[in-house]
């Protein structure tokens, strides 16, 4: 058996008559750039977030370096992101000219602790970016009171959440604002680079919708400098279908994901947790393999067809890109050691109940 760790095509075969022909509407009226398939989606998906406004953009590194420019933060400014995420968090915040300051994580979820975020609180401070990693909701009630008494902002990011809950309320409407990425791989996944912005700030939404647009609402009348990034409408056409069976694939990845935790119950490996109230969404399904033995669980479950990944094998602070902050080696031992041990499994919502049970026999086995 072969197994993939994501397998874009089946999802695609699924709903292959309603894509080929909306992609079909949008070249036959050649309809390319804004209009009506933006504007519908853009729409919907506010609904499904439950704000106000939704701005397509891009992707969704453009999505979290517009909202910041958004919300005027800059140079002589820092911004608080997770030592466990993919680059493109910290990323965006220098790009916008801000600080990056990374904080901890919790081991459990892979999020970030609210209490290492206080320690890392400056004068310069304006922002936290929690991640929703890996699907899983990132503890926001004790982020929120901390950006209240501190007076700053909050930006979500979940690139990896679309569809999670927190405690009653879906993702994208707990902070200020909050960014998606559509990437291909992701649970709600374009057919190419996309991202949004959502946000009940309806000052903060005409900025960026500025900003991403040549600092321009109308064609020439330029406010400010800002840059390119747009949805385009093909992409937009594409998300519109998918969003009618978001919640559809949701419910299969979690019933995948509790599939899993029963089969790997007796490896002794960590499966992932959820914490009050919450409902993840399992963009990826992330195990844990305490010591040296990940690489030989790897190269094990190759040997039985099974793809696997790790996200992410370095924490972010470990990473060239960031030395220049100088930081210790061992200024954040939960994601460093986390980088050490994870393992991701395959996760989509197609997957089947005999793959999930080849994959648990497979990592019984080497567990023994």
């Amino acid at each position: 058996m072969t197994i993939q760790l994501v397998d874009l095509k089946k999802q695609y075969e699924s709903i292959k008559t309603e894509i080929d022909a909306v992609v079909a509407e949008v070249l036959s009226k050649t309809a390319f750039i804004g209009g009506s398939y933006v504007k519908d989606f853009e729409e919907a998906f506010a609904r499904f977030c439950g704000v106000r406004h939704c701005i397509g953009v891009g992707n969704g590194t453009d999505a979290l370096f517009i909202a910041l420019k958004g919300l005027g933060i800059g140079s002589g400014d820092e911004v608080i992101v997770p030592a466990n995420s993919f680059i493109a968090t910290a990323e965006a915040v220098t790009q916008a000219g801000a600080r990056v300051v990374f904080a901890d994580i919790n081991p459990g979820t892979y999020n970030l602790d609210p209490a290492g975020v206080e320690k890392k609180i400056s004068p310069k401070t304006k922002a936290i970016i929690p991640v929703h990693l890996y699907g899983q909701p990132a503890d926001m009630d004790p982020i929120l009171a901390l950006a209240r008494k501190h007076g700053l902002k909050v930006i979500e990011d979940a690139a990896q959440a679309h569809d999670a809950e927190y405690r009653g309320r879906r993702v994208g409407s707990l902070g200020d604002c909050a960014c998606f990425s559509f990437y291909p791989g992701k649970n709600f996944g374009a057919y190419g680079d996309a991202g949004a912005i959502v946000t009940d700030d309806e000052s903060l939404a005409r900025r960026a919708r500025m900003f991403a647009n040549h600092g321009r609402i109308d064609k020439y009348d330029h406010e400010l400098e800002g840059i390119n990034s747009r949805l385009d409408a093909i992409q937009a056409a594409i998300l519109g279908v998918k969003l009618k069976h978001l919640p559809r694939w949701t419910e299969a990845r979690r019933q995948n994901a509790y599939s899993y935790n029963r089969h790997l119950a007796g490896t002794g490996f960590t499966t992932p947790c959820e914490i009050e109230d919450i409902r993840a969404v399992y963009h990826l399904y992330v195990i844990r393999i305490p010591g040296e033995r990940r690489g030989a669980l790897q190269a094990h479950l190759q040997s039985k067809g099974i793809s696997t990944g790790i996200h992410y094998p370095i924490a972010l602070p470990n990473l060239k890109a960031y030395a220049y902050l100088n930081h210790p080696a061992a200024a954040f031992p939960e994601a460093s050691k986390a980088s050490r041990e994870i393992l991701s499994l395959p996760m989509y919502p197609e997957l089947r109940e005999d793959e999930i049970e080849y994959i648990g026999k497979a990592i019984n086995a080497f567990a023994v």
